[in-house]
């Protein structure tokens, strides 16, 4: 008796997914609990496994294929086992001329980023050295291998996976000019339409300040190894900053509130965001809770995150909530910026490349690492007195990082 495959469950507020890529094709032999598909929501990527041994009679959804909740995406036939000479030979056929990794140089760890990176460029899995945990290979290791000339280790003779590119003809030269048209990722889709949504329908105001970065960094330079050694993870710069706005939103609590229709909701608790850029998109984890949190803690959920995030495995729990966010536009060279609100929250936090430059102190020109900061706030709720002062008290608090600990 054939078993279907269908779309799980999807997450609360999804209403349909879309097919991103097959793993197995018609033929192909399959074992239960092995990952089928990767269908992709608007926030996570969701792999479906086999729920039998088999064989996979019909594709019934291909790639590209929108799907809700429940439909059948596929056909399989149990007992694989005790297939005929006839079906065995048909499966090899099929297995020898698909385009997908087989399961030789394809682990099940790889994460859905991986995997698709990997059958983009037809590359063997065997072949890539992984640097994550357990030797297994990320997203930077299949780059690596990429930027290192190995890019043709399967069978020149499988068709390639990436989109064909429309090629036009320059009236100038004669020479072939590439282009290349892929539909928009639903996540991709989702951060448009949600940066559309923050900008139509909020009335988003950016205030500025500065930073001196000396304090925390001289406090890291005397703790890091002592903190490292204690709690097993390295002392960066986002948990004082977590700290910093957890403290100064409890001070302002406009800052930390949301508008659902003529209410303001002001929430008792902290649930911070930390913007990630991932293969996919930026994604926002959340920090849920963060008041709660020792500065180990939430080194230890950040680097926990940006792994995630890397791998493609943030859950959608994960990433749901939150009350104010903080994005670190530094980490890519940015001096300055004015992001854009993450709805229905009222504030964001932009930090920037901490870079040496000429201060005032007392009369004297002193060099300093300094940091530029930018809030954007929701002015319909939040005035710019509360806004100005909320970014001031952030400044006091980094300048004298004591303060944070003594809750002063």
């Amino acid at each position: 008796m054939s078993i279907e495959v269908k779309v799980p469950t999807l997450p609360e507020s999804v209403a349909d997914a879309t097919i991103s890529l097959w793993h197995k094709n018609p033929g192909d032999m399959v074992s239960r609990d092995e990952n089928l598909v990767d269908i992709e929501t608007d926030k996570v990527v969701l792999e479906v496994p086999s729920p039998q041994d088999g064989i996979i009679k019909e594709i019934v959804q291909t790639a590209g294929s929108t799907v809700t909740a429940d439909q059948v995406i596929a056909v399989i036939e149990p007992g694989s086992t005790n297939k005929s000479p006839v079906a065995v030979a048909e499966t090899k056929a099929t297995e020898s001329t698909s385009s997908d990794i087989d399961s030789d140089s394809a682990p099940a760890s790889l994460s859905p980023a991986v995997r698709k990176l990997i059958n983009e460029h037809q590359l063997d899995a065997a072949q890539i050295t992984g640097s994550g945990k357990g030797g297994r290979i990320l997203k930077e290791d299949v780059l690596a291998h990429i930027s290192s000339g190995n890019t043709a280790t399967k069978p020149a003779s499988q068709p390639a996976v990436t989109p064909p590119a429309s090629v036009t003809t320059d009236d100038t030269s004669g020479g072939p000019r590439a282009e290349k048209r892929v539909p928009m990722t639903r996540l991709r889709a989702r951060i448009a339409e949600r940066l559309l949504d923050a900008q139509a329908n909020a009335a988003i105001l950016t205030t500025f300040n500065e930073v001196n970065m000396q304090p925390v960094m001289d406090l890291r330079a005397k703790y890091k190894e002592r903190f490292e050694k204690t709690h097993g993870i390295k002392l960066g710069f986002m948990s004082f900053f977590v700290k910093a706005c957890v403290e100064s939103l409890k001070r302002f609590p406009e800052i930390n509130a949301s508008i659902d229709g003529n209410d303001i909701v002001y929430h008792g608790f902290y649930d911070i965001g930390v913007a990630v850029s991932s293969p996919r998109g930026l994604v926002v984890p959340i920090l849920r809770n963060a008041e709660q949190m020792s500065m180990a803690k939430l080194e230890s959920k950040v680097t926990e995150y940006g792994q995630k995030a890397k791998e493609g495995t943030l859950s959608l729990d994960e990433m749901s909530g939150g009350t104010f966010t903080i994005s670190n536009g530094g980490v890519f060279g940015s001096l300055l910026s004015t992001p854009i609100l993450n709805p229905p929250q009222s504030a964001i936090l932009g930090m920037h490349r901490i870079q040496e430059r000429p201060v005032a102190e007392n009369g004297e020109v002193k060099i300093r690492p300094v940091m530029y900061l930018a809030l954007s706030y929701d002015h319909r709720i939040i005035d710019g007195r509360e806004a100005v002062q909320f970014l001031v008290s952030i400044k006091e608090l980094l300048e004298d990082p004591a303060r944070m600990l003594l809750e002063l």
